[in-house]
């Protein structure tokens, strides 16, 4: 008989799979410093794979289900729990083994069926009063492009046999995929959850306000796909257009802050560790858009097409940053882990200076320095703090309530 797991069970595993993905990191990091016998792009698969799907995607869905589901769907639920594990276990195992194989394609298609069964299975069992609020709106166009990236991952198999990996589409499938995994599905569901806090406290945010947040935002994230086609130096319409999607995605969230700051008060009902993680939050957010924005300048797109440091960067100031300061800022308020001060200070410094080494040695690529000699042993180090950090917070976190 399958035994009952509460929603902090859930958290622990999502944990677990964010100290994977963390001990994953470490390894690429040693890879450069000690004489490790393993494929780098192989481990790197399964790093990225097991931080998306297991990490950010359990943290995500196990939030919808506490805040969203009724009790007596639960049980339903965990078939879908633990058929995605299989599918992640065996990600983990396949990928650092065989990178792209035959048994880890298998284990990622049959994770992707997995999320549309989630979808459905959530938008169904949907309570009828829940339906019309704002947050829930937010959270189903965010699974609708969660379902939309998917086609990236699909193409990819016609794209290899018919043009080969080396063909730009490959590389667009790629970045689609990815595009509307962070910009859509991720920072929508984040944006949801911060409206369903003050739907919790009763305060109602008017429906003409949210729609002018809505379709600017939504149309900034359809047209900012077009700054991933920019390596490829397309026609100046292009850097326009996705110019003018990465413009609108940082005024429809000008919008969204001056609603729920202003005129809700949001931070009226935080505590004080609560506070400081939304303003960082808000933060990385904010420099996340400006980034974008700055992408879109042909001279900007040349240079990140040139130094891949800056797309890693870029990548991690996301998912590491914007992306999981969101997951554990939920994870805190409904009381699913328990975080301290320190904690999120030991996390902060590793995760800055992290960026900070991969940025600057971006730089060293454009402007002709050489970085200082112990560089790569550093980084390993300091991305052995971010484990300890992501560690800390697992075993902080009791396994009962």
């Amino acid at each position: 008989m399958m035994k009952k797991l509460s929603n902090r069970h859930y958290v622990i595993v999502a944990l677990i799979y964010f100290v994977i993905a963390a001990m994953l990191g470490v390894t690429l990091r040693f890879l450069y410093v000690l004489d490790i016998d393993l494929n780098y792009r192989y481990v790197v698969h399964g790093h990225s794979h097991i931080a998306l799907l297991g990490w950010v995607y359990l943290g995500l869905t196990t939030l919808l289900v506490a805040l969203y589901l009724k009790k007596e769907v639960l049980k339903k639920y965990r078939i879908i729990f633990w058929s995605t594990q299989i599918t992640l276990i065996g990600m983990l195992f396949s990928f650092p083994i065989q990178g792209y194989g035959m048994i880890s394609i298998l284990f990622s298609t049959l994770f992707i069926l997995v999320s549309y069964v989630f979808t459905w299975f959530f938008i169904k069992n949907i309570p009828l009063d829940i339906k019309k609020s704002n947050s829930y709106k937010c959270i189903r166009i965010g699974l609708f492009y969660m379902i939309l990236s998917s086609l990236g991952p699909w193409s990819l198999g016609i794209i290899m046999n018919s043009l080969g990996p080396d063909s730009v589409w490959y590389r667009i499938a790629i970045y689609f995929y990815l595009h509307f995994q962070y910009n859509g599905w991720m920072i929508l569901v984040l944006l949801g959850l911060f409206l369903k806090v003050l739907e919790m406290k009763g305060k109602n945010i008017s429906v003409k306000k949210f729609k002018e947040f809505f379709y600017v935002f939504n149309l900034g994230i359809i047209l900012s796909f077009f700054l991933s086609t920019l390596w490829t130096s397309p026609n100046a319409i292009f850097f326009f257009v996705a110019g003018l999607g990465a413009i609108l995605q940082l005024l429809g969230f000008y919008k969204y802050t001056t609603l729920i700051l202003i005129k809700h008060k949001f931070k009226t009902t935080i505590s004080r560790l609560q506070d400081s993680m939304f303003r960082l939050f808000l933060f990385l957010i904010l420099i996340k858009f400006v980034l974008q924005i700055l992408s879109a300048i042909p001279f900007v797109a040349e240079i990140i097409s040139r130094v891949l440091d800056f797309t890693i960067g870029y990548l991690h100031w996301t998912f590491l940053g914007v992306v999981t300061i969101g997951i554990l800022f939920f994870m805190e308020y409904y009381k699913l882990i328990k975080i301290s001060f320190f904690n999120l200070i030991l996390y902060s410094i590793a995760f800055f200076s992290t960026e900070f080494l991969i940025f600057y040695k971006g730089g060293s690529v454009i402007l002709g320095y050489t970085v200082f000699n112990s560089y790569y042993e550093t980084l390993a180090i300091i991305s052995l703090l971010l484990l300890l950090a992501v560690l800390y917070m697992l075993v902080n976190t009791p396994f009962k309530k």
